[in-house]
């Protein structure tokens, strides 16, 4: 697939992995994630991220931005430098949540994708937007639920709630606690799994990636062309 900036494509999932209906909560398997990096970052748009946070509360999220972040070959990525404490999960197996606390105020959650001749490598999950467990999510955030909604209400926060990678973890509960987790497991507390509608015609729109020095001329960003739930769109 070639994507240019700004461009917007069919996901035509060249490569892709047979799977099980999502209805039954079933993670995506390891051979999903042991691609390049940067095609299972495009497509891990518009799968499910699930949350488990009590034994009845199930949270749920369609992804609809993300980032790849490959190893020493991407000045962008943790991994440029080689292996440190901080960064050991991007050099471990793929399918593991690489999570770490950035700005001193909020956490960004990753999902470790590459070949296995890489050795190093990661998507950043940006934005999802909200499907199951919304009013968790508005606690979560901070939101009041003091008086019914309007129409127009109900729709404008959940634009806001998960739109950028602190937002959503921060609604989903996703700590430092769970860097390392294996997001294969539909048995683990947080998983990505397939979501109930189709993802082969998704058009979706490459773009620099946000908030980095170097690496700007890689169109490592991939987001849901026209979903109202990014965290910002492309203009030139």
């Amino acid at each position: 697939m070639r994507v240019t900036l700004g461009e917007s494509v069919t996901n035509n999932h060249e490569g892709s992995i047979n799977r099980k209906p999502f209805r039954q909560q079933v993670a995506l398997p390891l051979e999903f994630y042991s691609r390049e990096t940067v095609v299972v970052a495009k497509e891990l748009l518009g799968k499910a991220l699930v949350r488990h946070v009590q034994k009845s509360v199930v949270l749920e999220g369609r992804i609809v931005e993300v980032e790849a972040y490959r190893g020493r070959d991407d000045p962008a990525s943790h991994a440029y430098r080689g292996q440190t404490k901080r960064n050991k999960v991007m050099f471990e197996r793929v399918g593991l949540a690489y999570i770490y606390f950035i700005y001193g105020n909020h956490y960004c959650l990753n999902v470790t994708a590459k070949r296995e001749s890489e050795q190093a490598g990661a998507v950043l999950l940006r934005a999802i937007e909200p499907i199951k467990g919304i009013k968790y999510m508005l606690r979560n955030r901070g939101e009041k639920e003091e008086r019914a909604p309007t129409r127009v209400e109900k729709v404008a926060p959940l634009l806001h709630l998960t739109n950028g990678p602190g937002k959503l973890t921060e609604a989903m509960q996703i700590t430092g606690k769970l860097n390392g987790a294996d997001m294969t497991d539909c048995d683990s507390t947080l998983f990505i799994g397939e979501h109930a509608e189709s993802a082969d015609d998704l058009q979706i729109v490459a773009t620099p990636r946000i908030g980095i020095n170097l690496g700007k001329d890689r169109l490592w960003r991939f987001y849901i062309r026209d979903n109202r739930f990014v965290s910002r769109r492309y203009s030139r």
